[in-house]
């Protein structure tokens, strides 16, 4: 059995994003399109039989290491799920930037998952490996799939789409944080304030998608982040006028992407970001390509 394996952890878009009410367990009600791209961060994961406990390194001091890391969790919680009693060790390479709406936890939760099953050959079926995914995080379960994936629910019922042809994907960010919970609060009262409807059943939000082609790419978090931070719809503006085919917040932010028909366009878009603020020039990653990059071999 090997010991050892390397996993790239890739982040995700959101092509649209409706909240449709406040649920019952506390949580919003939800209908987005997820696409993976390729920014990604870097895992290797060791086990071993003749050791005990879990430990996470991360070469970015600003992300905890003990239980307050989502991979520290995600292996407790295999273990448990697996009764695994070795030891684990994994080692987080960051790219994905923090609180930036990219999913860079969540998806290296499901890369901790993936190695830890094909490490030990212990291997979850796909509904425990889902229900295991949920119970960490809403958009744990989208990384499963890759590609282009509708999520419902609170994101966490996820359903792949067929995918569109690869585009250039211009991230943008500017080098703070959005708290999740704090928009989705924001964003929450607006939709009551507004006199929305509560509730919408589940294809009542399937027009504002972009089913068949990439934009408009309608998130419902803009109003609250853009009110905030007007440089961000300042940027998004530029963009689309700079000649992307959509651009938008990914999840509920910081980061801004914009995709682009050519890496041309791309490369002179670049040139519209602020001093200071991060870019990432990447790809949308489509699915068979994303589980044949998983693992590094």
């Amino acid at each position: 059995m090997p010991t050892t394996i390397r996993l790239r952890a890739f982040a995700k878009i959101n092509a649209g994003l409706k909240i449709l009410r406040r649920r019952e367990d506390g949580f919003h009600e939800i209908r987005t399109i997820y696409q993976t791209i390729g920014l990604h961060d870097r895992l290797e994961i060791s086990v071993s039989k003749s050791t005990a406990g879990i430990r996470v390194d991360c070469d970015n001091p600003a992300v905890p290491t003990g239980q307050g890391n989502l991979v520290h969790r995600t292996c407790t919680a295999w273990a448990q799920a697996r009764g695994w009693r070795g030891g684990i060790h994994v080692k987080i390479q960051k790219s994905i930037p923090l609180g930036s709406g990219l999913g860079g936890a969540s998806t290296n939760a499901a890369a901790t998952i993936l190695g830890l099953d094909r490490l030990t050959g212990d291997r979850l079926d796909l509904s425990a490996r889902h229900r295991l995914g949920a119970s960490l995080g809403s958009d744990v379960p989208l990384f499963f799939l890759g590609g282009r994936v509708l999520g419902c629910g609170r994101g966490e019922e996820v359903y792949p789409l067929i995918d569109l042809p690869a585009s250039a994907c211009l991230v943008i960010f500017p080098g703070f944080s959005v708290s999740t919970a704090d928009a989705y609060r924001e964003a929450g009262s607006r939709l009551t304030e507004s006199g929305k409807t509560p509730y919408s059943n589940s294809f009542g939000a399937w027009p504002h998608f972009p089913l068949m082609s990439w934009g408009p790419a309608e998130n419902d978090f803009e109003h609250v982040v853009f009110a905030r931070w007007p440089e961000l719809a300042q940027l998004k503006r530029r963009l689309i006028r700079a000649g992307a085919e959509v651009a938008s917040l990914t999840g509920s932010g910081s980061a801004i992407y914009a995709l682009f028909s050519s890496s041309r366009l791309m490369a002179r878009a670049q040139k519209l970001i602020p001093n200071g603020w991060l870019k990432f020039p990447t790809r949308t990653l489509l699915r068979a390509e994303y589980h044949r990059k998983i693992f590094v071999h």
